[in-house]
This record gives structure tokens, C-alpha cells and sequence, in this order.
């Protein structure tokens, strides 16, 4: 049996492991509320996007632009989206997992890590890292995003690859997390088409391309591919947040609780060393008397 200087020191030691978690939580709930504002705010211009690229799609007819054909190349890339830092529950786990189940083929593989646990974890399993980008899991830029999207295009016109998918954490809600993986590359504009509508399907669109729509698709295409990776950036930092702040509360939960079971061991110890000492006293003086 633990001694009740031992049992003292587990007590110490957790209630400082609870404090920390406990500061911690209170931070990840502090750049939480951050984080969903910036997804709440940035939805809209995404949905605003869509619609434009479903219009010009509606006008255009058959295009021929390299970022809507398919090639060769069987090779496939992954942009994974994870963090920094742990101690976030399975945020990390769940969306390499999810680009694991989806890999065919390790040597036909590249990965876009994002995040120093996406880079690590793919690392350490032996897959070829075409680019890392480090240290802005929690507050990713639209220069972000322009980076990861130009490089990925740019692998596949050079025919390096002939999908490219994006994983990343969707934001339901502060205790709710959803991994997610869509195909970037190539952008089927059927696709696009079939996000819900917003606007009258029926009305005629009164705008005009020039000097064509397929020109137009050539400039807004890319633009569109940025931000869309930008809105998943912004919903991962979220998710983030939102797992950190879950994965600290209940750390500080269990550690309430370890110190609760730890205080009614010390006082069973201490009852008993004093029913001991009292046996003691009372046995040496009936020995003297």
C-alpha cells in the first residue's frame, strides 16, 4: 500500500496537471469563439463563389481548359489539413485516418501536409512529402491557401498527378467535428452545379463574358480552387479549437475525478495509521500495567 506521503505527492502532481488543463481550455475557448466567427463571416463569399462559377459553367458549353481534363498519371495528391499542436483528442487522428482508408497506393502517393502532425505522421509512415506548410494551423491566411492551391496545380498541369483531394475537418459545431475529403483536380463543373441553388434557375443570365466564358473559367477557376482551400483552412482551425477545448475539459474532468478517488485512499490510509498508533499506545500500557 502507497505510503501517505506518496499518496500526497499523486495529489499534488494531478491537481497541477488540472490546473494547466484547465488554463488550457480556457484558451481553446477563447480562440474558439475567434476561429467560428471567421467561418461564419467567410461562408457567405464561398457560397457567392459557387454561384458564379455554376453561372459561368451554365454559359460556357464545352471548354477546354487543363484544370477540367484528367491525364495520365495515376499518381494522386492529398492535401491534409491538421495541427500544430496536439493535445486536441482525435482531431489529428481521425483525418489522417481518413486519407489513409482512401490511398490505394503508398508509391503513387503525394502529400500536402499541413500542420506539423500531418507532416510527421505521413513522414514516419514512409510517404513522399511534396510540400509541408508549418505553423499557422491555428490562424491560416488567404496567402495560405493561394500557396497550397498554386502548388497542387501546378503538379498537376505538369502531369505529376492526376487527382489532387483536399481532407480537412468540417465545423458543425463546439462538440461536433466532421472529417471530410473532396476532389479538387480535375474540377468536374457538373459539380459545381449541383450545390444547392440560390437564385432562380429559371431566369436567364444577363451577363455577359468577354472576351469569353472560357476565358473567364481560365481566371476564376484557380481563384475558385484558393478559396475553397482557404474555407477549409478556416473550418480546421475551428474544428481545431473546438476539439482542444473538448479534450481539455474533460482532461480536467477526469483529473477532478482522479484527485476525489486519490483523497478518500489518503483518508482510509491516515484513519488507518491512527487506529494503528492508538493500538499501539493502548497495547504498551497494558504490557506496563
Amino acid at each position: 500500500m502507497a505510503s501517505l506521503q506518496d499518496i500526497k505527492g499523486r495529489i499534488k502532481s494531478i491537481n497541477s496537471t488540472k490546473q494547466i488543463t484547465n488554463a488550457m481550455n480556457l484558451v481553446a475557448t477563447a480562440k474558439l469563439t475567434k476561429s467560428k466567427e471567421a467561418a461564419i463571416k467567410s461562408r457567405p463569399f464561398f457560397l457567392k463563389m459557387q454561384e458564379t462559377i455554376r453561372s459561368i459553367a451554365n454559359n460556357a458549353g464545352k471548354v477546354n481548359l487543363p484544370l477540367l481534363k484528367g491525364n495520365d498519371s495515376p499518381n494522386k495528391a492529398y492535401i491534409v489539413l491538421a495541427s500544430d499542436r496536439g493535445l486536441a483528442g482525435g482531431y489529428n487522428s481521425n483525418i489522417c485516418k481518413l486519407v489513409m482508408k482512401h490511398i490505394e497506393k503508398q508509391d503513387e502517393t503525394t502529400i500536402v501536409a499541413v500542420g506539423k502532425k500531418a507532416r510527421d505522421n505521413f513522414k514516419n509512415k514512409g510517404y513522399n512529402i511534396g510540400k509541408a506548410v508549418v505553423g499557422m494551423s491555428e490562424k491560416p491566411t488567404y496567402k495560405h491557401a493561394k500557396e497550397i492551391a498554386e502548388y497542387v496545380t501546378d503538379i498537376f498541369k505538369k502531369g505529376e498527378v492526376g487527382e489532387v483531394y483536399l481532407a480537412y475537418t468540417a465545423f458543425k459545431s463546439t462538440i461536433q467535428q466532421e472529417p471530410t475529403m473532396i476532389r479538387l483536380l480535375p474540377l468536374k463543373l457538373d459539380e459545381v452545379t449541383e450545390v444547392e441553388q440560390t437564385v432562380n434557375p429559371e431566369l436567364p443570365d444577363l451577363l455577359v463574358y468577354e472576351p469569353s466564358a472560357e476565358d473567364v473559367l481560365s481566371y476564376v477557376i484557380p481563384r475558385y480552387l484558393a478559396d475553397i482551400t482557404f474555407g477549409a483552412l478556416i473550418e480546421a482551425s475551428a474544428s481545431e479549437q473546438g476539439a482542444r477545448m473538448t479534450a481539455m475539459d474533460s482532461a480536467t474532468d477526469n483529473a477532478e475525478e482522479m484527485i476525489q478517488k486519490l483523497n478518500i485512499v489518503y483518508n482510509r490510509a491516515r484513519q488507518a495509521a491512527i487506529t494503528q498508533e492508538l493500538t499501539e499506545i493502548v497495547s504498551g500500557a497494558e504490557a506496563l500495567g
